[in-house]
């Protein structure tokens, strides 16, 4: 089946349950002027909706679709895909980490039904986790509300580029910095030491002058 690109009414496309990004209000404050101000969006992927005849069930485009309807628009350019639940997991548990963040609990949900069809090493294959992350949270019970998921049981992890000064400063900083000792491993009390740089930093800027 070629990918075609169809253009769907807004009042036939339900979201995924388990889709488990998430944007910022600024993120998606900015997407919604972006399409408003060039009128050009990447079409969302969907499929047919595996209950309900003539809707389609959203895989990766869920803010486009809400910023399309923030925006008056009554309908969609999609590519429909033709594609069964596990296929959607995988997809949903992927395409949707380019933009936004992960909702833990959604992610968590994924994970789980993901594993009870494959091994931690094949899932990571397949998907943005590593085995020993897959295991880990696969691991977890989702508990109930209000209680919320350790953000720390899902890291994010952040990429930088420093020459051999900066790496030298910024290296002396986090083993001089007040770091977690409770830490599991030597990257989890670096994290915590970075953090407490940043929040440090953070304090400074806040402080009124003069004091």
């Amino acid at each position: 089946m070629k990918n075609s690109i169809e253009s769907i009414p807004l009042e036939n496309l339900i979201a995924h349950p388990d889709n488990p990004n998430r944007q910022s209000k600024a993120t998606f404050a900015r997407l919604v002027r972006n399409i408003d101000r060039t009128g050009r969006y990447e079409p969302l992927v969907v499929r047919p909706h595996p209950t309900r005849k003539g809707f389609y069930e959203i895989i990766n485009g869920h803010h486009r679709c809400r910023a399309l309807a923030q925006l008056g628009y009554e309908r969609a350019d999609a590519v429909v895909w033709d594609v069964d639940d596990e296929q959607v997991d995988i997809l949903l548990a992927t395409l949707n980490r380019l933009g936004g963040t992960d909702d833990l609990a959604g992610k968590l949900r994924l994970l789980k039904r993901l594993s009870g069809r494959f091994e931690a090493g094949q899932l990571a294959r397949l998907v943005p986790n590593t085995k020993k992350q897959i295991e880990r949270l696969t691991s977890l019970k989702l508990p109930g509300l209000p209680a919320k998921i350790d953000a720390a049981a899902f890291a994010t992890p952040m990429v930088f580029f420093l020459n051999s000064e900066q790496q030298r400063i910024v290296e002396q900083a986090l083993c001089e910095a007040e770091a977690d000792d409770n830490a599991e491993t030597r990257a989890a009390g670096k994290a915590a030491a970075l953090t407490a740089l940043a929040q440090s930093y953070i304090n400074a800027c806040r402080r009124p002058r003069g004091q």
